[in-house]
């Protein structure tokens, strides 16, 4: 047996139903349904050839069929149709983007609330990475006779500043020329070059070989390491609101999850070279999403692949729709941060 034009049509639109309504759908209401054409005899006959084939399941003793998630995955690989965004949706992104221009952390964390509203599912966004990230500008500030305030800005805007130690000697006039010197040495090298640089840097010069020592280790602490931490969550009770989640354990479970970040950001991690990913129920690897959709899209700075936006909704989301928005999002950030933006 395998699935003709007949089953695939009859299949897309128990899908679509049940991805609306959340109920087990019947022979009665696809026979309904415009551009369908079957009688419910027919449309009966079909639905158990389907459930015969693996891609409906039926709950309890209803009468009613539901997708399994061999019939999520077959209708994102073969039957789904992604929208064009709506311009009303596209201006609410553009408008976040072009109002917060000034740090990325608060970019990101906009953008983790504004893919959360818009889908009504729960949005995860990872930084852009700390191997893509480049030097723009080091900075010291003196804070008092030993210790100063080092800056460090990349070219995606972020900034890490942490305190160091300093020679007593040293002035405020000769930490700016150091920090000239640090910004011309390092500007557009990437994180994994740095260290070469200094190197050499160590090779020719005699004093303050301690200071510069406290200047490299700050830079791989801070800039090459990457942590579940620096993702943000937007939307964490949304899933509550669906049926699949009414469950008081369910919910819990996955509010623990959502809270760890320690599962989730494998699935951030895994999806980084990739423009899409869709993990579908037990494709997740993550006991407690088993009943969920991941989908993740990646944004750019410059010409490399940098961070990654996520959704995770129940596997009968509006796929259609995540994926438009976030391909939206995905392409703003980039933007934004390539130094595309208007």
């Amino acid at each position: 047996m395998k699935l003709d034009e007949r089953k695939f049509l009859i299949l897309q639109a128990i899908i679509d139903d049940y991805i609306t309504t959340a109920v087990p759908v019947g022979s009665r209401t696809i026979s309904r349904k415009a551009g369908v054409g079957f009688s419910p005899a027919t449309i009966r006959n079909e639905m158990s050839d389907l459930e015969e084939l693996g891609y409906l399941d039926q709950p309890h003793t209803s009468a009613g069929r539901i997708p399994s998630y061999k019939a999520y995955r077959l209708y994102v690989d073969r039957l789904l149709k992604v929208g064009k965004l709506s311009d009303e949706d596209a201006r609410r992104i553009q408008g976040h983007i072009d109002r917060r221009t000034g740090q990325i952390e608060e970019v990101i964390r906009n953008a983790a609330q504004v893919l959360s509203d818009m889908t009504q599912y729960t949005s995860l966004v990872m930084p852009p990475q700390s191997n893509t990230l480049r030097i723009n500008r080091v900075q010291l500030v003196q804070v008092n006779d030993n210790t100063a305030l080092m800056i460090v800005v990349t070219n995606a805007g972020i900034v890490k500043d942490t305190v160091i130690r300093i020679p007593e000697e040293m002035h405020a006039d000769h930490l700016y020329s150091i920090s000239k010197m640090l910004t011309e040495m390092l500007k557009d090298r990437p994180m994994h070059e740095v260290r070469a640089e200094f190197a050499a840097m160590f090779r020719d010069m005699q004093s303050h070989r301690r200071l510069f020592a406290n200047v490299l280790d700050v830079l791989e602490n801070e800039l090459r390491e990457d942590h579940a931490s620096d993702m943000v969550v937007g939307g964490s009770a949304n899933l509550l609101n669906y049926p699949e989640y009414s469950d008081i354990e369910k919910a819990r479970n996955f509010l623990t999850v959502l809270e760890s970040k320690e599962k989730l950001y494998p699935l951030l991690q895994q999806a980084g070279g990739m423009e899409f990913t869709i993990r579908i129920g037990p494709e997740n690897k993550v006991p407690e999403l088993k009943d969920c959709s991941v989908i993740t899209a990646s944004y750019r700075v410059g010409n490399h692949t940098s961070g990654t936006l996520g959704i995770i909704g129940p596997t009968r989301m509006n796929y259609s729709r995540v994926i438009s928005v976030l391909d939206y999002m995905g392409k703003a950030i980039s933007d934004l941060l390539s130094g595309n933006g208007q």
